[in-house]
């Protein structure tokens, strides 16, 4: 009941007319970057940033976070009518979504690719509705062990969990470390690589990192791809929402399997992009017609929306109550926090109840309006993709220019946002992972201050990490998850030594 006398209480804040205001300019610009490839989530919120430094926290935070979920929204209809995945999320969704558009049944595509969305991120608000106070209160008994070994467990989670080689994602995350450390320590006053440039100092600035990583790296790639838009219109009629509505009910046990997939995967570090694959091959493992997956099958644009918008969302979840990012927008939501002058965890709950239940209302409000948005507008955004990307790139390189100089008003932040550009394109083109960089850059001064505190109060002793069952059991996971690829190669390596023909053996 505290829960549901907080929350009205965050609809009051949520709908102040400032508040809706700000809501739907962020929805809107939140399509139009999922509609634009090369763009995303992380990228919108990482470039307009810098704009909300003189905004009201509370008002700031619920615009970025319905650019996100404009993105998430707008990441389909790229997917959908010109088989060009918006959000890398998105790239399921043309699996069975272009088809249906080839077919004619481009509306029906398009609602069910919105509805399941909105269903998706609806169930992850109410799992931060419930979920978040407890975890909140929960972690109020944490010091700095239990922290640290949180921390921990997500930098491990990311390599035992990741797509990408084991490899790649620890070297990513390392040189995340050493990013986060230049600059001054706050310990000891000395400085730490900063090679004499006076700039460097203060260290590299999360933001500005961000929107070269993710801005100017994509549209890079992009640039060299020699992007062009062809693709088909649509028009959604009202008797096509209600019709494809009154099919999907048909399909509830694949929203709940999708559900609790993307859920879980934006709670532990997996990200929505996997959540979109592993529930997309769930769901064609689980059909009858799986022979009938890539022709235009609906359920194959229910599978990876509904998982995608879940695990976007419920990510979330970590960075509220424990200072945990559970996806790079979230990281670049953790920064702003920590920008105004907010430490997420769970004293965040206590110290910013209209904070944290404004944001949570605006959730609901934001999914609300986003769908409603969405479905009246296609045709708008559709015709955007008409225009030139030559047109388009620039104008994006100029916005993130502007959202770098704007930071601490200097060129040499321009410069540097450039430098990150190049790395953020290198990385695309080596296949990289970009989240454990980002995460790294994040997370690493609060996790060597975790580490640092908990030596001096066990006078150097790692035995502090096993004092209590609580942050032992962390630990061990933590271990047990950094360890699982090579745990992983080999059974298949023993796998394949079985299955190998032995020498002398008969054929």
């Amino acid at each position: 009941m505290e829960e549901l006398r907080n929350l009205l209480q965050g609809f009051g804040v949520a709908m102040t007319l400032p508040n809706l205001g700000f809501m739907l300019i962020g929805l809107t610009l939140g399509v139009l970057i999922g509609v634009l490839p090369g763009l995303g989530g992380a990228n919108g919120v990482a470039i307009l940033l810098p704009l909300t430094f003189g905004m009201n926290p509370t008002s700031a935070i619920i615009m970025l976070s319905c650019i996100y979920w404009g993105a998430l929204f707008g990441g389909a209809i790229t997917s959908i009518l010109f088989n060009i995945p918006g959000e890398p999320w998105s790239v399921a969704t043309t699996f069975d979504g272009y088809p249906m558009a080839q077919q004619g049944r481009a509306a029906q595509a398009l609602t069910a690719a919105f509805t399941s969305s909105f269903v998706g991120a609806m169930f992850a608000v109410a799992l931060i509705t419930f979920l978040a106070p407890l975890v909140a209160q929960f972690a109020l008994k944490f010091g700095p062990p239990e922290f640290f070994a949180v921390q921990l467990l997500t930098f491990c989670s990311f390599i035992g969990m990741s797509k990408e080689p084991p490899a790649k994602t620890l070297a990513a995350m390392m040189l995340g470390f050493a990013l986060a450390a230049v600059g001054m320590d706050m310990v000891t006053g000395q400085l730490r690589m900063t090679y004499g440039v006076p700039e460097l100092l203060k260290g590299f600035d999360f933001l500005i990192a961000v929107i070269g990583l993710f801005g100017i790296g994509e549209i890079l790639l992009t640039m060299e791809e020699g992007l062009a838009f062809k693709g088909k219109s649509a028009r959604i009629r009202f008797s096509v929402v209600l019709q494809t509505w009154k099919e999907l009910l048909t399909h509830w046990r694949l929203f709940l399997r999708s559900t609790l997939v993307g859920c879980w995967m934006g709670v532990t570090p997996g990200g929505a992009t996997p959540a979109s694959f592993m529930s997309y091959g769930m769901a064609r493992r689980m059909s009858p017609h799986a022979a009938e997956f890539g022709k235009g099958r609906i359920e194959g644009v229910i599978a990876p929306e509904t998982a995608a918008h879940a695990a976007g969302t419920s990510a979330l979840l970590p960075m509220l109550t424990l200072g945990i990012p559970g996806s790079p927008t979230a990281a670049v939501l953790l920064g702003g926090l920590l920008i105004w002058g907010l430490q997420p965890g769970p004293m965040l709950f206590v110290e910013q109840k209209e904070f944290v239940w404004g944001l949570i209302a605006s959730m609901y409000i934001g999914n609300i309006v986003g769908l409603i948005v969405v479905l009246t507008t296609v045709p708008w955004w559709a015709a955007i993709l008409r225009i030139p990307f030559s047109i388009i790139g620039p104008v994006i390189i100029a916005i993130c220019a502007i959202g770098a100089y704007t930071v601490h008003s200097s060129f040499f932040d321009v410069a540097m946002m450039m430098v990150f550009g190049v790395f953020g394109y290198l990385f695309k083109k080596l296949r990289y992972p970009l989240a454990p960089l980002v995460l790294a850059l994040v997370l690493g001064d609060m996790a060597e201050s975790s580490f640092r505190q908990s030596m001096l109060l066990s006078q150097g002793s790692l035995g502090i990490f096993y004092s209590n069952a609580l942050v032992g059991s962390i630990v061990t996971l933590a271990l047990a998850m950094l360890l699982w690829p090579a745990w992983g190669a080999l059974r298949e390596a023993l796998r394949r030594r079985e299955a190998a023909p032995r020498p002398g053996a008969l054929p």
